[in-house]
């Protein structure tokens, strides 16, 4: 699902990825406008399949008993996406720390920018307790 990445000089960490996304009719309103909700569910989608061309997938990720939790989420509307569109996500990683990973996304239709949003993610144990991110993911 991934089209296209980009791979750090540093790392094998991928820093950038584009999914496509079609808008689907659950995700309307009835007058076939894209929710204010669903564009976190496309963000989600965008960070995991960024994650998956590293070679890890989220559900290792839990099962190892890393859990990663969004702390912030910031979203800007600028136009909206209507059902049927077919919309290209950019997600990029923008930073890690010790323990949190800072995500940027812009969202498009063709060469119209409709939403820029960025999250923070935080690392933590099964107990809901910070805990340092795995190595692969503190490269960034």
């Amino acid at each position: 699902m991934v089209r296209r990445g980009i791979i750090t000089a540093m790392s094998n960490v991928i820093r950038e990825g584009t999914i496509d996304i079609r808008v689907r009719y659950a995700e309307c309103d009835p007058m076939g406008v894209a929710h204010h909700t669903a564009y976190p569910v496309w963000l989600e989608i965008g960070r995991t399949e960024l994650l998956r061309e590293t070679g890890v997938t989220y559900r290792e990720l839990e099962d190892a008993g890393v859990l990663l939790a969004v702390i912030d989420l910031s979203v800007a509307y600028k136009r909206p996406a209507r059902y049927d569109d077919l919309l290209q996500l950019t997600t990029t990683w923008v930073d890690s720390g010790h323990v949190k990973i800072k995500h940027r996304y812009a969202l498009h239709r063709q060469d119209e920018l409709l939403v820029t949003a960025e999250t923070t993610l935080a690392c933590l144990d099964r107990e809901g307790r910070p805990q340092a991110l795995p190595e692969l993911l503190s490269r960034c």
